[in-house]
């Protein structure tokens, strides 16, 4: 039996994808095998060395100390794309509301409680309705910055709307390039797009490199006209060089989801509470596919959607499947397989990946390995975790 920790509401569907022959799965797990949660910080947290994967149901993974754990061999997941669709539909609402002053005008609609003639109403808003036009996305430029699964379908859909789509992403996968139609422009950089957008969309995940990627710097090559919207990630955006740019009217406006002090009660900002990927099915695609990526690496050793190790999948050959990750380093894949040479073992087949300084290895062999042989691989140089199934 596998045991699965879960934290926070997991949507049923998912839950439902662990057999009940074959999976224990609580909140209360004291020895897990696999970890299965959404917003829950795990930085402060010790997890039980039985843990051998985490599996976030959802794209970002700032709440799991993911160094840590890769240090100690542990797998972890995520979602991309299982909550695209949630939000490509608020960016288009945000598109929306940033060309038109809808939001504006609802707010004034309901300052007229006070009136109880229809018809005296309808007098005053025809006279006020001017105060809330606003310009059709038609036409306009929308700037994409990261091409990766949410930005491809945004940049496709603009093109629907009758918008013409710029795009910077320096690290497009080739999945990602075969998904993005043909009439999106690829720009060179980021400076080269912010030069010619009127909407500006931020794809791109919050590490090191893309902390306040947009800064005053950025911000400083835009159009006074344009606007930014921010449905990635908070740190993407330097929220005192934001303001202080809204303030200049080096941009005309901000649509985020992310909300912060400095920019409640601004006419040219739009914020939303972080509800990006909250609608049921969203809730659901990510608790499936974080599901089932854990059952895969438990059951089978593979790994697909992981932030720390490299994607690596292979077929059951029959025999005994062992795997093992390793500092990415010469030798200790040699030193395995002698291992394994020494004790007669025949290797059926065997695949070999590796991500930065993490090595991973799924090795199918005839027969059994014992204990001592399970020792002698655990304990070459360089191996972190091994695992016999």
């Amino acid at each position: 039996m596998y045991n699965i920790r879960t934290y926070n509401a997991i949507s049923s569907k998912g839950l439902n994808r662990f057999p009940a022959d074959k999976y224990t799965v609580s909140s209360e797990s004291a020895a897990p095998d696999g970890v299965l949660l959404r917003s829950q910080k795990l930085h402060t947290e010790v997890l039980p060395e039985s843990v051998l994967a985490v599996a976030r149901a959802g794209a970002g993974t700032n709440n799991i100390p993911t160094e840590d754990y890769t240090q100690q061999g542990i797998v972890v997941f995520n979602t991309p794309g299982a909550n695209a669709n949630a939000v490509k539909e608020l960016i288009v609402a945000g598109l929306l509301l940033g060309s038109r002053d809808i939001y504006g005008g609802m707010n004034y609609v309901q300052e007229l409680s006070h009136m109880d003639d229809s018809g005296e109403m309808g007098k005053l808003l025809e006279k006020e309705k001017k105060r809330f036009a606003g310009s059709e996305i038609t036409g306009k430029t929308l700037g994409v910055i990261g091409l990766g699964a949410i930005g491809s379908i945004i940049a496709n859909l603009a093109l629907d709307l009758g918008m013409n789509v710029i795009g910077y992403d320096p690290a497009i996968s080739v999945e990602a390039a075969w998904q993005l139609s043909s009439r999106v422009e690829r720009m060179d950089s980021i400076e080269s797009l912010l030069a010619r957008a009127d909407f500006i969309t931020l794809h791109v995940p919050a590490i090191p490199a893309t902390k306040h990627l947009i800064n005053k710097d950025t911000l400083a090559q835009m159009k006074p006209n344009a606007k930014i919207l921010n449905f990635a990630r908070e740190e993407i955006v330097s929220t005192e060089d934001m303001v202080a740019a809204l303030d200049s009217g080096t941009i005309a406006g901000y649509i985020s989801d992310f909300p912060a002090p400095a920019l409640l009660g601004r006419k040219d900002v739009l914020l939303m509470p972080h509800i990006g990927a909250s609608t049921e099915e969203a809730e659901e695609n990510c608790a499936v596919m974080a599901a089932d990526q854990l059952m895969d690496y438990l059951e089978n050793g593979n790994i697909r959607n992981s932030v720390n190790f490299p994607p690596t999948k292979m077929a059951r050959n029959g025999g005994t499947r062992i795997t093992f990750a390793n500092s990415n380093v010469p030798k200790v894949l040699g030193s395995v397989l002698a291992v394994l040479a020494d004790a007669e073992l025949n290797v059926v087949d065997m695949v070999n990946k590796s991500r930065g300084d993490i090595a991973y290895n799924i090795i199918d062999v005839e027969g059994a390995i014992d204990a001592g042989i399970e020792a002698a691989i655990a304990a070459v140089e360089g191996v972190i975790r091994l695992r016999v199934m």
